[in-house]
């Protein structure tokens, strides 16, 4: 598979047991091989749920790796992502278990929650369901110019992502087997496309923090260059 689009970065064989992404606040990291896998099981779920070509998947902007696994599986159906989960014609919305019970859904919106098993029977408990659904995806038929993420007034193609990490690579002379540490929320699409996207492109891992624990960096101006000691800072600007 090409990798010039998101579904590209999950061909079969880049599952390797080296780290993918990385959380260190709550001491989670998964593999390319667990990532990949989980991340076709979350398509099968997002389609279970109604998700197709076009449709709107909001995601709650929570650092751990199912708000991730999310936008993948949403990527790989032609979906449409976005991490502002009050956006209208939601097709699903998925959120911690923590807001279930304040959260409102429209007719047609289909609510998910990870971090625990709902209440309401209706909810669909988002972990469970990805253990239990077929670890294959068939092949994604996106192209570079299929949208993919929205975020304001602004709807990002596959393309303009792809073109995000190929800049975070030149820029940061990122390799394989390196870690980037992503400091911007999870909110910004630079965070997608320049953090995570460019990372998981050429095989290094995407590390989610604000300590100084990696071998390059992506901030923004909020956050800067604070006990960084290194030139391989990438600095995104509103």
């Amino acid at each position: 598979m090409a990798m010039d689009t998101v579904p590209g970065l999950l061909s079969r064989d880049r599952r390797e047991s080296t780290p993918a992404v990385s959380f260190p606040a709550i001491d989670r990291e998964m593999s390319y091989h667990d990532f990949i896998t989980t991340a076709y099981k979350s398509g099968n779920v997002l389609r279970y749920l109604g998700v197709g070509s076009g449709a709107t998947v909001a995601i709650e902007p929570e650092l751990r790796p199912e708000p991730l696994l999310a936008f993948f599986g949403a990527a790989q159906l032609g979906a449409v992502a976005t991490f502002e989960t009050d956006r209208k014609h939601r097709r699903v919305l998925l959120t911690n278990v923590e807001h279930e019970a304040t959260v409102t859904v429209e007719p047609g919106t289909r609510l998910a929650v990870y971090g625990g098993p709902p209440t309401k029977p209706a909810t669909t408990h988002w972990e469970k369901e990805v253990w239990s659904e077929n670890p294959g995806f068939p092949p994604s038929t996106v192209t570079p110019e299929t949208p993919v993420l929205l975020a304001g007034e602004t709807t990002y193609t596959h393309a303009d992502l792809m073109e995000m990490a190929q800049q975070t690579v030149s820029v940061l002379s990122l390799s394989a087997g390196e870690r980037l540490g992503i400091h911007p929320a999870l909110s910004k699409p630079e965070t997608i496309g320049r953090g995570l996207i460019g990372a998981l492109s050429v095989g290094a891992t995407a590390v989610f923090t604000d300590e100084p624990i990696a071998d390059a960096y992506l901030v923004d101006e909020t956050n800067g260059t604070v006990d960084i000691e290194t030139d391989r800072v990438y600095t995104i600007t509103e």
